[in-house]
Protein backbone atom coordinates (compact mmCIF):
# COMPACT_ATOMS: atom_id res chain seq x y z
CA UNK A 1 0.00 0.00 0.00
CA UNK A 2 1.17 3.56 -0.30
CA UNK A 3 -0.95 6.40 1.78
CA UNK A 4 -2.78 6.06 4.89
CA UNK A 5 -4.92 3.12 4.94
CA UNK A 6 -5.68 2.77 8.27
CA UNK A 7 -7.83 2.91 9.12
CA UNK A 8 -10.45 3.40 11.76
CA UNK A 9 -9.13 2.89 15.31
CA UNK A 10 -12.06 1.14 17.13
CA UNK A 11 -15.24 -0.52 16.68
CA UNK A 12 -18.42 -0.77 17.27
CA UNK A 13 -18.07 -0.85 20.99
CA UNK A 14 -20.42 0.67 23.46
CA UNK A 15 -19.80 0.54 27.12
CA UNK A 16 -21.42 -2.06 29.14
CA UNK A 17 -24.82 -2.16 29.48
CA UNK A 18 -25.44 -2.71 32.92
CA UNK A 19 -21.58 -2.70 34.78
CA UNK A 20 -22.09 -3.38 38.04
CA UNK A 21 -20.60 -0.63 40.70
CA UNK A 22 -16.93 -2.11 41.11
CA UNK A 23 -17.04 -2.27 37.04
CA UNK A 24 -18.29 1.41 37.02
CA UNK A 25 -15.52 2.85 38.86
CA UNK A 26 -12.66 0.22 37.30
CA UNK A 27 -13.89 2.74 34.24
CA UNK A 28 -13.97 6.05 35.76
CA UNK A 29 -9.68 5.31 35.91
CA UNK A 30 -9.59 4.59 32.69
CA UNK A 31 -7.19 7.07 31.41
CA UNK A 32 -5.19 8.18 28.03
CA UNK A 33 -2.15 7.28 30.10
CA UNK A 34 -2.74 4.23 31.67
CA UNK A 35 -4.34 2.40 28.05
CA UNK A 36 -1.01 3.82 26.47
CA UNK A 37 1.00 1.65 29.14
CA UNK A 38 -1.00 -1.36 28.43
CA UNK A 39 -1.10 -1.31 24.72
CA UNK A 40 3.19 -1.97 24.47
CA UNK A 41 2.88 -5.40 24.78
CA UNK A 42 0.55 -5.14 21.79
CA UNK A 43 2.33 -2.69 20.04
CA UNK A 44 5.76 -4.74 20.09
CA UNK A 45 3.60 -7.82 18.59
CA UNK A 46 2.51 -4.96 16.07
CA UNK A 47 6.25 -4.13 15.27
CA UNK A 48 7.33 -7.98 15.13
CA UNK A 49 4.98 -8.44 12.35
CA UNK A 50 5.47 -5.22 11.11
CA UNK A 51 9.01 -6.50 10.87
CA UNK A 52 7.90 -9.90 9.35
CA UNK A 53 5.55 -7.92 6.44
CA UNK A 54 8.55 -5.94 5.63
CA UNK A 55 10.75 -8.79 4.77
CA UNK A 56 8.27 -10.78 2.89
CA UNK A 57 7.76 -7.68 0.90
CA UNK A 58 11.79 -6.78 0.52
CA UNK A 59 12.25 -10.43 -0.58
CA UNK A 60 9.81 -10.39 -3.22
CA UNK A 61 10.68 -7.47 -4.52
CA UNK A 62 14.61 -8.05 -5.08
CA UNK A 63 13.12 -11.68 -6.04
CA UNK A 64 10.78 -9.59 -8.43
CA UNK A 65 7.61 -11.53 -7.63
CA UNK A 66 5.85 -8.88 -6.29
CA UNK A 67 3.40 -6.87 -8.08
CA UNK A 68 4.71 -3.54 -6.92
CA UNK A 69 7.56 -3.98 -9.24
CA UNK A 70 5.27 -4.66 -12.31
CA UNK A 71 3.25 -1.79 -11.45
CA UNK A 72 6.56 0.46 -11.04
CA UNK A 73 9.55 -1.74 -12.27
CA UNK A 74 11.88 1.38 -10.94
CA UNK A 75 11.04 0.15 -7.33
CA UNK A 76 13.03 -2.78 -8.19
CA UNK A 77 15.87 -1.09 -6.48
CA UNK A 78 15.54 -1.67 -2.99
CA UNK A 79 18.11 0.14 -1.38
CA UNK A 80 16.83 3.43 -2.97
CA UNK A 81 13.13 2.48 -1.99
CA UNK A 82 13.56 0.52 1.18
CA UNK A 83 11.37 3.68 2.96
CA UNK A 84 8.50 2.53 0.72
CA UNK A 85 8.42 -0.74 1.28
CA UNK A 86 8.16 -0.31 4.72
CA UNK A 87 5.98 1.73 4.58
CA UNK A 88 3.74 -0.72 2.78
CA UNK A 89 4.41 -2.77 5.67
CA UNK A 90 3.63 -0.52 7.94
CA UNK A 91 0.11 0.04 6.05
CA UNK A 92 -0.51 -3.87 6.16
CA UNK A 93 0.11 -4.01 10.24
CA UNK A 94 -2.52 -1.11 10.30
CA UNK A 95 -5.32 -2.59 8.15
CA UNK A 96 -4.95 -5.81 9.92
CA UNK A 97 -4.70 -4.27 13.62
CA UNK A 98 -7.50 -1.75 12.54
CA UNK A 99 -9.59 -5.17 11.56
CA UNK A 100 -9.03 -6.88 14.79
CA UNK A 101 -10.17 -3.68 16.32
CA UNK A 102 -13.50 -3.35 14.48
CA UNK A 103 -13.99 -6.93 14.88
CA UNK A 104 -13.32 -6.32 18.84
CA UNK A 105 -15.58 -3.60 19.00
CA UNK A 106 -18.70 -5.55 17.25
CA UNK A 107 -18.28 -8.40 19.86
CA UNK A 108 -18.78 -6.49 22.13
CA UNK A 109 -21.78 -3.78 21.31
CA UNK A 110 -23.70 -7.08 20.10
CA UNK A 111 -24.98 -10.31 21.68
CA UNK A 112 -22.56 -12.44 23.84
CA UNK A 113 -21.45 -14.90 22.64
CA UNK A 114 -20.54 -18.31 24.17
CA UNK A 115 -17.86 -19.39 22.24
CA UNK A 116 -15.93 -15.88 23.52
CA UNK A 117 -14.15 -17.23 26.53
CA UNK A 118 -12.42 -13.09 27.94
CA UNK A 119 -14.83 -10.96 29.91
CA UNK A 120 -16.16 -8.10 28.26
CA UNK A 121 -14.12 -6.14 30.56
CA UNK A 122 -10.93 -7.42 29.26
CA UNK A 123 -12.28 -7.45 25.70
CA UNK A 124 -12.94 -3.99 26.03
CA UNK A 125 -9.49 -3.04 27.09
CA UNK A 126 -7.87 -5.04 24.14
CA UNK A 127 -10.12 -3.03 22.10
CA UNK A 128 -8.92 0.08 23.25
CA UNK A 129 -5.10 -0.92 23.16
CA UNK A 130 -5.86 -2.37 19.64
CA UNK A 131 -7.33 1.29 18.64
CA UNK A 132 -4.61 3.24 20.06
CA UNK A 133 -1.76 0.84 18.07
CA UNK A 134 -3.84 1.13 14.82
CA UNK A 135 -3.45 5.15 15.29
CA UNK A 136 0.51 4.73 15.74
CA UNK A 137 0.50 2.26 12.78
CA UNK A 138 -1.44 4.61 10.46
CA UNK A 139 1.00 7.07 11.75
CA UNK A 140 4.28 5.11 11.33
CA UNK A 141 2.68 4.32 7.81
CA UNK A 142 1.99 7.77 6.58
CA UNK A 143 5.24 9.36 7.65
CA UNK A 144 7.40 6.93 5.80
CA UNK A 145 5.64 7.13 2.74
CA UNK A 146 6.72 11.28 3.50
CA UNK A 147 10.35 10.58 3.91
CA UNK A 148 10.67 8.15 0.85
CA UNK A 149 9.15 10.85 -1.05
CA UNK A 150 11.79 13.39 0.51
CA UNK A 151 14.53 10.93 -0.26
CA UNK A 152 13.99 10.33 -3.86
CA UNK A 153 14.52 14.22 -4.01
CA UNK A 154 17.73 14.96 -1.82
CA UNK A 155 19.41 17.12 -3.88
CA UNK A 156 16.43 19.39 -3.04
CA UNK A 157 15.31 18.36 0.16
CA UNK A 158 13.63 21.43 1.11
CA UNK A 159 11.32 21.73 -1.41
CA UNK A 160 10.75 17.60 -1.44
CA UNK A 161 10.11 18.54 2.54
CA UNK A 162 7.21 20.77 1.74
CA UNK A 163 6.30 18.72 -1.32
CA UNK A 164 5.86 15.63 0.56
CA UNK A 165 3.88 17.00 3.51
CA UNK A 166 1.61 18.41 0.59
CA UNK A 167 0.89 15.13 -0.89
CA UNK A 168 0.94 12.94 1.98
CA UNK A 169 -1.20 14.81 3.94
CA UNK A 170 -2.95 17.50 2.00
CA UNK A 171 -6.47 16.29 0.75
CA UNK A 172 -5.78 16.94 -3.38
CA UNK A 173 -2.15 17.57 -2.57
CA UNK A 174 -1.66 14.05 -4.60
CA UNK A 175 -2.93 15.33 -8.07
CA UNK A 176 -2.08 12.55 -10.31
CA UNK A 177 -3.14 8.64 -11.53
CA UNK A 178 -5.40 6.52 -9.34
CA UNK A 179 -4.09 8.68 -5.90
CA UNK A 180 -6.32 11.43 -6.95
CA UNK A 181 -8.52 9.64 -5.57
CA UNK A 182 -7.08 6.80 -3.11
CA UNK A 183 -5.36 9.06 -1.20
CA UNK A 184 -7.77 11.15 0.10
CA UNK A 185 -9.56 7.90 1.05
CA UNK A 186 -6.86 7.17 2.98
CA UNK A 187 -6.32 10.65 4.41
CA UNK A 188 -10.09 10.86 5.68
CA UNK A 189 -10.00 7.83 7.43
CA UNK A 190 -6.69 8.83 9.31
CA UNK A 191 -8.27 12.10 9.89
CA UNK A 192 -11.41 10.60 10.99
CA UNK A 193 -10.13 8.27 13.08
CA UNK A 194 -7.46 9.76 15.46
CA UNK A 195 -10.65 11.99 17.04
CA UNK A 196 -13.31 9.02 16.59
CA UNK A 197 -11.02 6.66 18.66
CA UNK A 198 -9.20 9.68 21.01
CA UNK A 199 -13.29 10.63 21.90
CA UNK A 200 -13.70 7.45 24.10
CA UNK A 201 -11.13 9.77 26.91
CA UNK A 202 -13.32 13.01 27.02
CA UNK A 203 -16.61 11.06 26.63
CA UNK A 204 -17.78 12.16 30.14
CA UNK A 205 -17.18 15.70 28.71
CA UNK A 206 -18.80 15.68 25.72
CA UNK A 207 -21.88 13.23 26.98
CA UNK A 208 -22.13 9.68 26.51
CA UNK A 209 -24.94 9.63 23.78
CA UNK A 210 -22.77 11.75 22.17
CA UNK A 211 -19.73 9.71 22.15
CA UNK A 212 -21.85 7.16 21.33
CA UNK A 213 -23.76 8.14 18.34
CA UNK A 214 -20.10 9.45 17.18
CA UNK A 215 -18.32 5.86 17.66
CA UNK A 216 -20.50 4.03 15.59
CA UNK A 217 -18.94 6.42 13.05
CA UNK A 218 -15.67 4.98 12.93
CA UNK A 219 -17.46 1.73 10.70
CA UNK A 220 -17.20 4.33 7.74
CA UNK A 221 -13.65 4.91 8.55
CA UNK A 222 -12.92 1.15 8.35
CA UNK A 223 -14.80 1.47 5.02
CA UNK A 224 -12.80 4.10 3.76
CA UNK A 225 -9.35 2.44 4.76
CA UNK A 226 -10.21 -0.91 2.75
CA UNK A 227 -11.65 0.92 -0.16
CA UNK A 228 -7.82 2.68 -0.08
CA UNK A 229 -6.03 -0.22 0.14
CA UNK A 230 -7.67 -2.36 -2.68
CA UNK A 231 -7.71 0.85 -4.93
CA UNK A 232 -4.16 1.51 -4.41
CA UNK A 233 -2.65 -1.19 -2.85
CA UNK A 234 0.02 -1.66 -5.43
CA UNK A 235 0.19 -5.79 -4.03
CA UNK A 236 -3.48 -6.04 -4.25
CA UNK A 237 -3.44 -3.85 -7.67
CA UNK A 238 -4.35 -6.98 -10.03
CA UNK A 239 -6.40 -10.01 -10.18
CA UNK A 240 -5.70 -12.84 -7.43
CA UNK A 241 -5.51 -14.77 -4.43
CA UNK A 242 -4.33 -11.64 -2.44
CA UNK A 243 -6.80 -9.04 -3.42
CA UNK A 244 -9.57 -12.24 -3.01
CA UNK A 245 -8.14 -12.78 0.50
CA UNK A 246 -8.57 -8.84 1.40
CA UNK A 247 -12.52 -8.98 0.59
CA UNK A 248 -12.84 -12.73 2.00
CA UNK A 249 -11.56 -10.64 5.33
CA UNK A 250 -14.80 -8.48 4.67
CA UNK A 251 -17.36 -11.35 5.66
CA UNK A 252 -16.87 -11.42 9.32
CA UNK A 253 -16.82 -7.88 9.88
CA UNK A 254 -20.25 -7.55 7.53
CA UNK A 255 -21.68 -10.36 9.61
CA UNK A 256 -21.17 -9.16 13.01
CA UNK A 257 -22.28 -6.03 11.76
CA UNK A 258 -25.28 -7.39 10.92
CA UNK A 259 -25.67 -9.62 14.17
CA UNK A 260 -24.85 -6.48 15.99
CA UNK A 261 -27.31 -4.48 14.48
CA UNK A 262 -30.14 -7.31 14.90
CA UNK A 263 -29.12 -7.98 18.60
CA UNK A 264 -27.50 -5.07 20.09
CA UNK A 265 -26.48 -5.18 23.48
CA UNK A 266 -28.76 -2.04 24.03
CA UNK A 267 -32.25 -2.37 24.81
CA UNK A 268 -33.29 0.84 22.91
CA UNK A 269 -31.43 -0.15 19.96
CA UNK A 270 -33.63 -3.34 19.20
CA UNK A 271 -35.78 -3.00 15.92
CA UNK A 272 -39.41 -4.03 17.02
CA UNK A 273 -42.40 -2.92 15.10
CA UNK A 274 -43.11 0.36 13.36
CA UNK A 275 -46.01 0.67 16.00
CA UNK A 276 -44.56 -0.01 19.48
CA UNK A 277 -41.31 1.80 18.31
CA UNK A 278 -40.96 4.66 20.49
CA UNK A 279 -39.23 6.83 18.12
CA UNK A 280 -40.24 8.16 14.74
CA UNK A 281 -41.12 6.52 11.85
CA UNK A 282 -38.85 7.53 10.17
CA UNK A 283 -35.77 7.09 13.11
CA UNK A 284 -37.43 2.95 12.27
CA UNK A 285 -37.32 3.19 8.49
CA UNK A 286 -33.58 4.26 9.24
CA UNK A 287 -32.85 1.58 11.39
CA UNK A 288 -34.16 -1.02 9.36
CA UNK A 289 -32.88 -0.05 6.05
CA UNK A 290 -29.10 0.14 7.89
CA UNK A 291 -30.20 -3.88 8.16
CA UNK A 292 -31.08 -4.46 4.79
CA UNK A 293 -28.31 -2.54 3.12
CA UNK A 294 -25.83 -4.68 5.66
CA UNK A 295 -27.67 -7.74 4.39
CA UNK A 296 -26.85 -6.95 0.82
CA UNK A 297 -23.15 -5.96 1.46
CA UNK A 298 -22.79 -9.53 2.66
CA UNK A 299 -24.43 -10.67 -0.84
CA UNK A 300 -21.84 -8.45 -2.67
CA UNK A 301 -19.24 -9.48 -0.96
CA UNK A 302 -20.62 -13.48 -1.37
CA UNK A 303 -20.92 -12.16 -4.75
CA UNK A 304 -17.39 -11.02 -5.22
CA UNK A 305 -16.13 -14.06 -4.02
CA UNK A 306 -17.89 -16.35 -6.06
CA UNK A 307 -17.23 -14.79 -9.81
CA UNK A 308 -14.02 -13.90 -8.75
CA UNK A 309 -15.07 -10.27 -10.55
CA UNK A 310 -12.91 -7.96 -7.62
CA UNK A 311 -12.32 -5.00 -9.23
CA UNK A 312 -8.66 -5.97 -9.92
CA UNK A 313 -6.39 -4.83 -12.43
CA UNK A 314 -5.49 -7.52 -15.68
CA UNK A 315 -1.70 -8.98 -14.96
CA UNK A 316 0.10 -6.74 -17.59
CA UNK A 317 2.21 -8.60 -19.84
CA UNK A 318 5.94 -8.88 -19.74
CA UNK A 319 6.64 -5.40 -20.90
CA UNK A 320 5.50 -3.35 -18.12
CA UNK A 321 7.73 -0.49 -18.55
CA UNK A 322 4.51 2.32 -18.41
CA UNK A 323 2.34 0.30 -16.37
CA UNK A 324 3.44 2.45 -12.95
CA UNK A 325 2.24 5.70 -15.43
CA UNK A 326 -1.33 5.09 -13.77
CA UNK A 327 -0.54 4.75 -10.34
CA UNK A 328 1.76 7.89 -9.83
Amino acid sequence: MTSLPAQPTSGEADEPVAPDADTSERQQRVTLRSDLRASLPDGVIALVVTAGVFALLYYRIRAETSSTVSVMPFMADTGEFWMYFLSQAFGWSALLWAWITVVLGLLLSGPRLSWIRPSGQRLERLHRTTSLNTIALIAAHALLFAAQLVRSDTARWHSALATAFVETFVPGGYDSGTGKLAVPLGQAALYLAIPLGLLFYIRHRIGRRTWRVLHRFVIAVYILSVWHTLLYGTNVWYDGWFRTAVWLLQLPIAALLLLRLLQPARRSEKLRGPRSHTGSLAGWTLRLGGRLAVAGLIAALIGVLVSGNDGGRTVPPSDTSSSHNDHD
